[in-house]
């Protein structure tokens, strides 16, 4: 067995840095009045997952971390036979292991705390005692983003996410349970002013939770709201989208309401995307952004963001064609792009979007200059917008596979093409030639993955197999439902 000072864990606990921030947040602790933790982590699917303990034991965790079951990771699942998929009920436990830079205390319950952890497997393990887990995709996340900085030195992604969602309401009726809280009035102040109490909120809380919000609007699907918040590094933003979501579900239980990431609920209107707006740097420093008065609740770093640096997308000469080394970071997205949309758009409904043409998503696997009718669009001159993701996607799944597509652009020089000028939709639609186009299903893109060997290195271990297996039982079930579409269509078909 591999001696304990020569696991991962044991790096990560003996590290000065992190000894140092675990005194913090007891002083956070103390000074806030937090009694309970919860300790969380972010599974395959991006939920999120944890336990909830009493505050006093905040030294003991943080150097030992607290036991959960090692197949949490990918929720618990049944598949359509009603077994575990991926592990046993006699499978052990892996190790969660709170990051301190993280803590932050509720707002809307200040004497709860929450803490992001890092998992590693077990102590006891026969084969790897205290390594990295690999099915924890934030943890890969972490360390994917330092080898890329390690190698390309110090070039580092930054992204800023559109978090698009419907805020419904319950009618009782049980054919139509659901309604939009807004019409579908796109940037309608009024329609806005009328859900005011929803998105105050929302902000409020977020700020407190370390949120830099942007800007927000109505958009032109019944409850479709856009809470933006600040670009950042990769990791931060990734953590931050899922705070994100979990200060919409508390918002909508206290009105009410649901709060629904579900990609395309409706057809007709646009969809809940999630729009990855990416930038490539060097340099910078992490600066405090204070965006509540008095004290912080809770660590600096929650409030930190990544400010200065040399933009090395952005051509500064002018126009909005990128810099050379732009062009690569292009050309490994577009030579990955279906495996990137099996990772960006991850469920059977999420293909709905592609499927409504002219609503403002993506088709087409190219490029283009201000074109949303292409997959990735140069939104301004300064980033490109990865735009075949939905708001049901794993934010650290995704933008690990999007920093190995990226290398290997910049590594081999891979030339993205001219960008396209023309509305791949309306090609499409005159059926005059044929264009590429991501996966328009999911079983499509599950292939698209499985067939591209480099995108499956941000799926170590036993992830992908486990991602895999989700998804294809996703789509199983997809195809043993009876649907009213199946009814309407056939029921009277014959004679």
């Amino acid at each position: 067995m591999k001696h304990f000072q020569e696991t991962d864990v044991f790096r990560e606990i003996s590290d000065p840095l992190r000894q140092e921030r675990v005194a913090r947040v007891r002083e956070k602790i103390d000074r806030l009045g937090v009694e309970y933790i919860y300790y969380q982590y972010v599974t395959i699917t991006g939920r999120v997952l944890g336990k909830a303990v009493p505050a006093r034991h905040w030294e003991q965790n943080a150097k030992k971390g607290i036991q959960t079951w090692i197949g949490g990771v990918a929720d618990l699942t049944v598949d359509i036979t009603g077994t575990l998929i991926g592990f046993s009920a006699n499978d052990g436990e892996c190790l969660a292991l709170p990051d301190p830079e993280t803590f932050c205390q509720l707002p809307w319950e200040k004497k709860v705390a929450r803490v992001f952890c890092t998992l590693f497997y077990g102590l006891e393990d026969p084969k790897t005692p205290g390594a990295y887990y690999e099915c924890d995709t934030r943890g890969n996340l972490k360390r994917f983003d330092r080898e890329f900085r390690l190698k390309h030195d110090g070039l580092h992604l930054r992204v800023g996410m559109e978090p698009e969602m419907l805020w419904l309401r319950p009618t009782g009726d049980a054919k139509r349970p659901y309604e939009g809280i807004t019409k579908a009035s796109a940037y309608h102040i009024d329609q806005f002013e009328s859900v005011r109490p929803v998105w105050m909120q929302v902000y409020e809380y977020a700020q407190a939770m370390g949120l830099d919000m942007i800007q927000g609007d109505v958009e032109d699907a019944p409850g479709l709201l856009e809470l933006n918040f600040a670009f950042d590094d990769a990791l931060a933003t990734c953590d931050r989208l899922t705070t994100y979501r979990q200060i919409c579900a508390e918002v909508a239980r206290q009105h009410g309401l649901v709060a629904c990431f579900m990609a395309k609920p409706m057809m007709g209107v646009p969809a809940n995307g999630c729009h990855h707006n990416c930038s490539v740097w060097t340099g910078g420093e992490r600066r405090l952004v204070p965006l509540v008065k008095g004290e912080l609740p809770g660590m600096d770093e929650v409030f930190t963001y990544t400010k200065g640096g040399v933009n090395a997308f952005e051509n500064t000469e002018g126009g909005w064609l990128p810099t050379e080394l732009g062009h690569h970071v292009l050309g490994g997205a577009l030579k990955h792009i279906g495996a990137l949309t099996a990772l960006g758009a991850t469920t059977v409904n999420s293909y709905r979007r592609f499927a409504d043409l002219g609503l403002w998503a993506p088709v087409g696997a190219n490029w283009g200059l201000q074109n949303r009718s292409c997959s990735i669009r140069i939104s301004a001159p300064d980033r490109f917008e990865f735009r075949a993701v939905d708001a049901m996607v794993n934010q650290h799944l995704f933008c690990s596979a999007l920093l190995k597509a990226m290398d290997d652009g910049i590594e081999n020089k891979i030339d993205p093409g001219a960008p396209e000028s023309r509305n791949v939709v309306e090609v499409m639609k005159a059926g005059t030639e044929t264009i590429p186009s991501i996966p328009l299903d999911l079983h499509e893109a599950l292939e698209a993955l499985k067939a591209d060997d480099l995108i499956l290195k941000a799926m170590p271990g036993r992830l992908y197999e486990l991602y895999d297996k989700l998804k294809r039982d996703d789509w199983r079930r997809f195809l043993k439902e009876v649907t009213d579409w199946d009814l309407n269509r056939y029921m009277h078909h014959f004679p």
